[in-house]
Protein backbone atom coordinates (compact mmCIF):
# COMPACT_ATOMS: atom_id res chain seq x y z
CA UNK A 1 0.00 0.00 0.00
CA UNK A 2 1.26 3.47 -0.87
CA UNK A 3 0.24 6.89 0.37
CA UNK A 4 0.01 9.94 -1.85
CA UNK A 5 -0.45 13.68 -1.50
CA UNK A 6 -2.37 15.20 -4.37
CA UNK A 7 -1.72 18.93 -4.74
CA UNK A 8 -4.65 20.86 -6.16
CA UNK A 9 -7.11 23.65 -5.74
CA UNK A 10 -9.87 23.85 -3.17
CA UNK A 11 -12.18 24.23 -6.18
CA UNK A 12 -11.22 20.79 -7.55
CA UNK A 13 -11.54 19.33 -4.03
CA UNK A 14 -15.11 20.70 -3.90
CA UNK A 15 -15.84 19.26 -7.37
CA UNK A 16 -14.71 15.86 -6.06
CA UNK A 17 -16.83 16.32 -2.90
CA UNK A 18 -19.91 17.11 -4.98
CA UNK A 19 -19.28 13.89 -6.93
CA UNK A 20 -19.02 11.92 -3.68
CA UNK A 21 -15.29 11.38 -4.25
CA UNK A 22 -16.14 8.68 -6.81
CA UNK A 23 -12.96 9.48 -8.77
CA UNK A 24 -10.13 11.96 -8.98
CA UNK A 25 -8.17 13.23 -11.96
CA UNK A 26 -4.49 14.00 -12.41
CA UNK A 27 -2.61 16.20 -14.84
CA UNK A 28 -1.27 14.79 -18.10
CA UNK A 29 2.27 15.15 -16.72
CA UNK A 30 1.53 12.52 -14.03
CA UNK A 31 1.34 9.37 -16.18
CA UNK A 32 4.25 7.65 -14.42
CA UNK A 33 3.03 8.35 -10.87
CA UNK A 34 -0.58 7.41 -11.52
CA UNK A 35 0.53 4.14 -13.13
CA UNK A 36 1.94 3.16 -9.71
CA UNK A 37 -1.37 3.69 -7.88
CA UNK A 38 -3.19 0.58 -6.69
CA UNK A 39 -6.45 -0.20 -4.90
CA UNK A 40 -5.89 0.23 -1.16
CA UNK A 41 -3.59 3.25 -1.58
CA UNK A 42 -4.56 6.48 0.18
CA UNK A 43 -4.80 10.02 -1.23
CA UNK A 44 -4.33 13.03 1.04
CA UNK A 45 -5.59 16.29 -0.44
CA UNK A 46 -3.31 19.34 -0.14
CA UNK A 47 -5.23 22.46 -1.16
CA UNK A 48 -3.04 25.11 -2.76
CA UNK A 49 -3.77 28.77 -2.14
CA UNK A 50 -5.31 28.08 1.27
CA UNK A 51 -2.40 25.75 2.20
CA UNK A 52 -4.58 23.19 4.00
CA UNK A 53 -5.05 19.44 4.10
CA UNK A 54 -8.68 18.66 3.24
CA UNK A 55 -8.94 14.96 4.00
CA UNK A 56 -8.23 11.44 2.81
CA UNK A 57 -9.71 9.27 0.06
CA UNK A 58 -9.25 5.59 -0.78
CA UNK A 59 -8.02 4.44 -4.18
CA UNK A 60 -10.45 1.79 -5.41
CA UNK A 61 -9.24 0.95 -8.91
CA UNK A 62 -6.52 1.18 -11.52
CA UNK A 63 -5.76 4.36 -13.45
CA UNK A 64 -7.64 5.00 -16.69
CA UNK A 65 -7.71 7.80 -19.24
CA UNK A 66 -10.69 10.07 -19.80
CA UNK A 67 -10.58 13.55 -21.32
CA UNK A 68 -14.12 14.60 -20.39
CA UNK A 69 -13.82 17.97 -18.62
CA UNK A 70 -14.41 17.63 -14.88
CA UNK A 71 -11.59 19.40 -13.05
CA UNK A 72 -10.39 22.97 -13.57
CA UNK A 73 -6.78 24.02 -14.05
CA UNK A 74 -5.28 26.43 -11.56
CA UNK A 75 -2.97 27.94 -14.19
CA UNK A 76 -3.79 26.99 -17.77
CA UNK A 77 -7.30 26.91 -19.16
CA UNK A 78 -6.30 24.24 -21.67
CA UNK A 79 -4.73 21.91 -19.08
CA UNK A 80 -6.50 18.59 -18.76
CA UNK A 81 -6.69 15.99 -16.01
CA UNK A 82 -6.88 12.86 -18.17
CA UNK A 83 -5.48 10.31 -15.72
CA UNK A 84 -8.37 9.26 -13.53
CA UNK A 85 -8.68 6.80 -10.73
CA UNK A 86 -11.75 5.44 -8.99
CA UNK A 87 -11.82 6.60 -5.38
CA UNK A 88 -14.09 6.57 -2.36
CA UNK A 89 -14.19 9.02 0.55
CA UNK A 90 -12.27 7.91 3.62
CA UNK A 91 -12.21 10.90 5.96
CA UNK A 92 -13.16 14.20 4.33
CA UNK A 93 -12.97 17.35 6.43
CA UNK A 94 -15.37 20.26 6.33
CA UNK A 95 -13.79 23.61 5.49
CA UNK A 96 -13.68 24.66 9.17
CA UNK A 97 -11.76 21.46 9.99
CA UNK A 98 -9.08 21.70 7.28
CA UNK A 99 -5.55 21.32 8.67
CA UNK A 100 -3.05 24.15 8.27
CA UNK A 101 -0.06 22.81 6.34
CA UNK A 102 2.25 25.34 8.01
CA UNK A 103 1.84 23.26 11.19
CA UNK A 104 3.61 20.36 9.42
CA UNK A 105 6.77 22.13 8.22
CA UNK A 106 8.89 20.50 10.94
CA UNK A 107 6.71 17.42 11.52
CA UNK A 108 6.92 15.65 8.15
CA UNK A 109 10.03 14.08 6.68
CA UNK A 110 9.04 15.38 3.22
CA UNK A 111 9.07 19.00 4.46
CA UNK A 112 11.67 18.83 7.22
CA UNK A 113 14.50 17.92 4.85
CA UNK A 114 13.93 21.17 2.93
CA UNK A 115 14.32 23.41 5.99
CA UNK A 116 13.05 26.95 5.44
CA UNK A 117 12.11 26.01 1.86
CA UNK A 118 9.63 23.36 3.02
CA UNK A 119 6.89 24.68 0.70
CA UNK A 120 8.90 23.29 -2.25
CA UNK A 121 7.93 19.78 -1.08
CA UNK A 122 4.43 20.47 -2.46
CA UNK A 123 5.44 21.61 -5.94
CA UNK A 124 3.89 19.38 -8.56
CA UNK A 125 0.54 17.61 -8.67
CA UNK A 126 1.31 14.30 -6.97
CA UNK A 127 3.78 13.00 -4.37
CA UNK A 128 4.29 9.57 -2.81
CA UNK A 129 4.90 9.92 0.95
CA UNK A 130 6.28 7.55 3.55
CA UNK A 131 4.14 5.75 6.13
CA UNK A 132 5.29 7.98 9.00
CA UNK A 133 4.21 11.17 7.21
CA UNK A 134 0.89 9.56 6.32
CA UNK A 135 0.29 8.51 9.95
CA UNK A 136 1.09 12.02 11.24
CA UNK A 137 -1.47 13.62 8.93
CA UNK A 138 -3.99 10.78 9.35
CA UNK A 139 -4.04 11.10 13.16
CA UNK A 140 -4.66 14.83 12.85
CA UNK A 141 -7.49 14.23 10.37
CA UNK A 142 -9.07 11.88 12.93
CA UNK A 143 -8.70 14.51 15.67
CA UNK A 144 -10.18 17.25 13.44
CA UNK A 145 -13.21 15.07 12.68
CA UNK A 146 -13.94 14.79 16.40
CA UNK A 147 -14.07 18.57 16.78
CA UNK A 148 -17.51 20.08 16.44
CA UNK A 149 -17.45 22.85 13.82
CA UNK A 150 -18.16 26.29 15.33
Amino acid sequence: MANWIVVGSAENFEIARERGFDMFGFKSSRRRETAEMKPGDKLIFYLIGVMKFGGVANIEGEVYEDNAPVFKSEKKASEEYPFRIKTSPDRILDKEQWLDVKDYATRLEMTRRRGEYWRLAFQGNLHKINDEDYETISKDVDAALKQVPA
